[in-house]
């Protein structure tokens, strides 16, 4: 039977590898992903995957090469991985609608955040956060593409149980936060999200998840359709992967 090659290219994370066990291959810091193929724009118009919110997780999913856990990715390495996809299969030109006028990002100008200096000095998943109001403690992890997944059903179910449930950020915050004032117990944690948890405290927390969270740059600058600049985050439409759309 012939043998056919097909080019891999090396993905830096924006995470380094740091927090992933030693024992992990997402350790190195690395991914190796290879190009896509007419099998993964098969994936790409799978209706099914397009209907459950999952395409892209499969299409990522079927071009990393690495022996990795892919429910182990931290989100900012994920993000890695979309945009490098991106490039790999169709370039790294990305043009897209935006206030009335046609704008063009070339994704290849897109790096990593500076690290911040605590998750510089970070060896585990595990970060401590002392609130600025109540001064209560916590502890608590940056959330992986499982962790994400694990939520979304919790939110799922709750809604199922109450159709006008919005408890979206207190179970996210429940799922973030591993310990209050050094217990454990979930049930500890989920009494202080729902009751305790002032909500310019929760402000704070989360302004500090997100600047030590490692992931890339997606602020960029776009100008509309009146000349006016204005910074937002990089708008992810259908046809980042989609560009004949």
């Amino acid at each position: 039977m012939a043998e056919f090659k097909i080019p891999t290219e090396v993905v830096d994370l924006p995470s380094k590898g740091k927090l992933y066990p030693e024992e992990s291959p997402l350790r190195s810091g690395t991914v190796e992903m290879k190009y896509m193929t007419a099998k993964e724009e098969d994936i790409l118009t799978n209706q099914n995957f397009i209907k459950s919110g999952i395409v892209i997780d499969k299409l990522l999913q079927s071009l990393i090469v690495s022996k990795i856990n892919y429910d182990d990715l931290l989100i900012g390495d994920k993000n890695a991985i979309m945009v490098a996809a991106r490039i790999l299969s169709y370039g790294a030109s990305y043009e897209f609608e935006y206030g009335g006028a046609r704008q063009n990002i070339d994704l290849s100008n897109i790096d990593s955040k500076l690290p911040h200096p605590d998750f510089e000095q970070a060896s585990t998943n595990e970060f401590v956060y002392t609130l600025p109001h109540s001064q209560n403690v916590v502890t608590f992890k940056l959330l992986t593409h499982g962790d994400e997944k694990t939520i979304d059903q919790e939110i799922k179910g709750l809604q199922k149980i109450n159709k006008e449930s919005t408890s979206e950020v207190t179970v996210r915050l429940s799922h973030i936060i591993t310990s209050i004032n050094g217990s454990t117990e979930k049930r500890d944690i989920r009494e202080f999200v729902n009751n305790y948890f002032l909500a310019k405290d929760a402000r704070e927390f989360r302004k500090y998840y997100n600047e030590i969270s490692p992931d890339l740059n997606l602020n960029v600058t776009l100008i509309d359709f009146n000349g006016v600049e204005e910074d937002v985050d990089l708008p992810i439409g259908v046809n980042f992967f989609w560009p004949d759309a």
